[in-house]
């Protein structure tokens, strides 16, 4: 294995055998989130689409390197993993810090590589031009993991265990930090489709911040909107998952 494969590999988690040819699905996590966290995602939709999930460098098995904690020195990370995946059609679902993540690596892919993606789902974040002044990475780890528990973002049991959580801190501050200095850089539209997912109650996205993604494509715009908080998506994957298919296979 060369050093480049190695390095691919970390990134790169498949968990399910997927048909040959079928449209890939990058899946990009949320602030202090994982690969893991898109296992049942995979579990459900590999039957029909290549579902491959990035792993950020500082956690899990990662935990032992730097976080990087500036979106647009992740996208270009991410964006080098991709570029072998791109022998296919390829979409990109992003929850939260994933979703600006998603569409910083659409455009590099579009304009670095020619690549249209076939379609960006932006889960749980305000459109990229929507800026608001955070600074929850700036307080002490209380502060940062009270944020946490309300957005219940992180299973109870890891918030609970004293050495698990000293190990996520790192990463969780890394991620909220790339998350709250993020600026959007004015450039064109997207090509690709986009559909944005939210909760009618998400404290860190308004329905019509949302609604802003439908500025940032030429093409089509959808916005659907469910019921709960920030991770409305966990009481509502049936229903996400039945929209991402219809949006990826063709219609007859």
């Amino acid at each position: 294995m060369t050093a480049t494969e190695a390095d691919h590999g970390l990134w790169i988690r498949r968990t399910h055998t997927a048909p040959d040819g079928a449209t890939r699905l990058i899946c990009l996590p949320h602030a202090g989130g994982s690969a893991s966290f898109y296992f049942p995602i995979s579990q459900r939709l590999s039957n029909r689409f290549d579902v491959v999930a990035v792993q950020y460098p500082g956690r899990q098995d990662r935990r032992m390197e730097p976080c990087i904690d500036d979106i647009g020195e992740l996208a270009a990370a991410v964006f080098e993993q991709l570029r072998p995946l791109t022998d296919r059609p390829l979409a990109l679902f992003g929850h939260s810090m994933g979703a600006t993540l998603g569409f910083e690596v659409a455009r590099l892919l579009e304009q670095e590589a020619g690549v249209v993606p076939t379609h960006l789902f932006a889960s749980g974040r305000r459109a990229p031009s929507c800026h608001r002044d955070e600074t929850v990475h700036l307080l002490g780890d209380e502060g940062l993991l009270a944020d946490v528990r309300a957005l219940s973002g992180t299973d109870a049991r890891v918030l609970g265990d004293e050495e698990i959580l000293r190990m996520a801190l790192p990463a969780i501050r890394g991620d909220y930090k790339a998350a709250e200095t993020y600026r959007y850089r004015p450039g064109p539209p997207l090509s690709c489709p986009i559909t944005a997912f939210t909760g009618d109650d998400d404290p860190k996205a308004t329905i019509a911040e949302v609604k802003s993604w439908a500025e940032h494509t030429t093409a089509a715009f959808d916005l659907q909107v469910f019921d709960g908080g920030h991770f409305f998506l966990a009481n509502h994957q049936a229903a996400i998952l039945r929209a991402i298919s219809e949006a990826l296979l063709p219609t007859t």
